[in-house]
Parts: structure tokens; C-alpha cells; sequence
């Protein structure tokens, strides 16, 4: 039963953190601001959390694991290389979309005066994204809806992750009233034509 309460608070902790993330001016999260709004001690944060970097990490294992178990569920129920690159930007701008705290998180905004390694880690997580954007066009490619050149593909793999990663600033920039998805489909003709 412990456990179940430790995994609890620990999401709590989680979900306020991201809550006051979602804040559009974007002031600095402190332990001791994040133990108020949850109404505990900053000891108790403590308690499930070494440190305000491992809070971070959690929010960044949540994020890695939702976009890239949504990327698999893509390439799985989709076989024509441009549907899945359509699909996976419509999925990114939608996931920031409706996690705009984890938005701030994924363009390094909330990052700024943390550790090193957390921004590193999101850095990663785009290069991973590309790399699955360039795989379903050397799918595309393969069907013959591309230009099967492994240059123009790396190109368009990085334009098109670009764009989105563009998107996600704008919206973060905005206060979260520019919504990413907005005029989403006629961009990615554009970006695959």
C-alpha cells in the first residue's frame, strides 16, 4: 500500500510541476513554490525526489515515452512513408498542444537554469525525432512518393522537425495562444511536395 501512495504523491509532484509550467510569463520553479502549491514541506518533496533535476527527468521520461510510444503505434498501423510523417507532426503539435507546461519543457525554456544534462536529454529527444521522421521517408522513398536521395532526405527530415520544433517556441512564446496545429496540413504539403 506504501508503494502505491509514494507513486501517487510522486505524480502529484509531477502534475503540479507541470501545472506551473503551463504559467505564459514562465518564472523560475522553485521547490519551495512547487511545496506550497501542493501544500507539503519542501522536505516532503524531498522525500520522492533527490532533486529538482530528477523532478525534471520525470517529466522528460513522460514525454519521451508518450511521443515516441505514439511514433510506434504510427509506423505500426500506417505503411505509406508520407502518412506516417503527416501523422507524426499532426501527433507533436498536438501532444504540446494539450501539454503546454511540457511545451516549455521540450523547447529547453524550463530548462534554462537547471542542470546541464536535462537540456541534453531534450536535445536528444529531438535527434530522436528526426531520426524517425527520416526513416518514414526513406519509407516514402522506397514507395517511389519521394526522391530517394539519403541527402535530400536528411534535409527534409531536419525542415520538417525544424518547423515543429519552430511551432512548439511560437506557442510557448505566445503565451500558449498561437496554437501549434493551426494551418497544420497545408504546411506539410508544402514541406513534402
Amino acid at each position: 500500500m506504501a508503494t502505491t501512495k509514494t507513486g501517487e504523491r510522486k505524480l502529484q509532484i509531477l502534475q503540479m510541476l507541470a501545472t506551473m509550467l503551463e504559467q505564459p510569463k514562465g518564472e523560475k520553479i522553485t521547490t519551495a513554490a512547487l511545496a506550497a502549491r501542493l501544500d507539503v514541506s519542501e522536505a516532503a518533496l524531498y522525500r520522492h525526489f533527490a532533486s529538482k533535476a530528477q523532478m525534471f527527468e520525470g517529466l522528460i521520461e513522460f514525454i519521451e515515452s508518450t511521443v515516441f510510444g505514439l511514433i510506434n503505434k504510427i509506423t505500426e498501423q500506417e505503411d505509406n512513408g508520407l502518412a506516417q510523417v503527416q501523422a507524426t507532426v499532426v501527433m507533436l503539435l498536438n501532444f504540446a498542444e494539450r501539454n503546454p507546461g511540457m511545451t516549455r519543457v521540450m523547447i529547453g525554456d524550463a530548462l534554462v537554469n537547471e542542470d546541464d544534462r536535462l537540456q541534453a536529454r531534450m536535445n536528444q529527444f529531438v535527434e530522436r525525432v528526426e531520426l524517425a521522421v527520416k526513416q518514414s521517408l526513406r519509407i516514402a522513398a522506397s514507395q517511389q512518393q519521394t526522391a530517394p536521395g539519403d541527402v535530400e532526405i536528411a534535409l527534409r527530415a531536419n525542415l520538417i522537425v525544424s518547423a515543429v520544433v519552430g511551432h512548439w517556441q511560437r506557442y510557448a512564446k505566445t503565451g500558449f495562444a498561437h496554437n501549434p496545429s493551426v494551418n497544420v496540413q497545408g504546411q506539410i504539403a508544402i514541406l513534402l511536395s
